[in-house]
């Protein structure tokens, strides 16, 4: 958990103030499957994203 001693506390913390919001609609279909293969995974959504982003930058990029 972020900002927890386990985290590094307030080296996550500090990172996590760095965030910013992305807002945008999907169906609730999607966000079901999306959300449900993360966990699936072990990751959070945020980490899927991110994955699915440099993976599709890589291959647009070629």
């Amino acid at each position: 958990m972020a900002g927890s001693p386990e985290s590094g506390g307030a080296i996550d913390s500090a990172v996590e103030s760095d965030n910013k919001t992305l807002n945008f609609k999907v169906s609730l279909d999607f966000k079901k499957e999306f959300k449900g293969f993360a966990g699936s995974q072990g990751i959070t959504m945020t980490e899927l994203l991110k994955e699915g982003f440099a993976l599709s930058k890589k291959k647009r990029q070629k």
